[in-house]
């Protein structure tokens, strides 16, 4: 017997008293879920806007390579993608659907379907989220049961844009993805 099998066998053989698991509380929200939403993206640096909003920041010719991965805005996409990361080099907006959103801490959750490529919300400059404002959920627990039951290949919670303060303990925006975070509340 080696040791790691007598080591088992000893830990096997102490007698234990079956325990049940612990009851996890509701945690529940009163008040305005997508007021709750609003403030928690802005405490992430994000900023929350109007889709009459987004069509003028898009008129005002302030993005030149910009994506639309939402049938709603795709004329104004004027780049294509395909399976290769590296053609949406300098690609300044992408604007693409969100599952749902947590009041808590402004996490959007995304999978590939929503983002036409897994790089898209990385590497772009800056991030525009359209969420549907009655897939609003409290909190993460509320989050987790609604994933937990889908059979789904990738998927992300998304909350503000990229930011570290690991450079010279310094705010840095932008480091490791999308320098800002639109998100359109419809």
């Amino acid at each position: 017997m080696s040791c790691r099998d007598l080591i088992l066998s000893k830990i096997k053989a102490v007698p234990l008293e079956p325990k049940a698991l612990p009851i996890i509380p509701e945690f529940e929200f009163e008040g305005d879920l997508k007021a709750r939403f609003t403030a928690s993206i802005q405490a992430n640096k994000g900023e929350v806007i109007s889709k009459e909003e987004l069509l003028s920041l898009l008129d005002s010719g302030v993005f030149e390579k910009v994506y639309s991965h939402i049938e709603d805005f795709s004329s104004l996409t004027n780049i294509k993608i395909t399976e290769d990361a590296h053609h949406l080099d300098n690609l300044n907006l992408a604007i693409i659907r969100g599952q749902f959103g947590v009041a808590e801490n402004g996490a959007i959750w995304l999978e590939d379907q929503d983002m036409g490529l897994r790089a898209l919300p990385f590497i772009t400059e800056h991030l525009v989220i359209v969420l549907d404002s009655a897939h609003l959920v409290a909190n993460m627990h509320q989050a987790y049961g609604r994933i937990g039951l889908k059979e789904s290949g990738f998927g992300l919670f998304l909350a503000g844009p990229s930011k570290t303060a690991d450079i010279e303990q310094s705010l840095v925006i932008g480091a490791h993805g999308a320098k800002s975070l639109r998100v359109v509340l419809v």
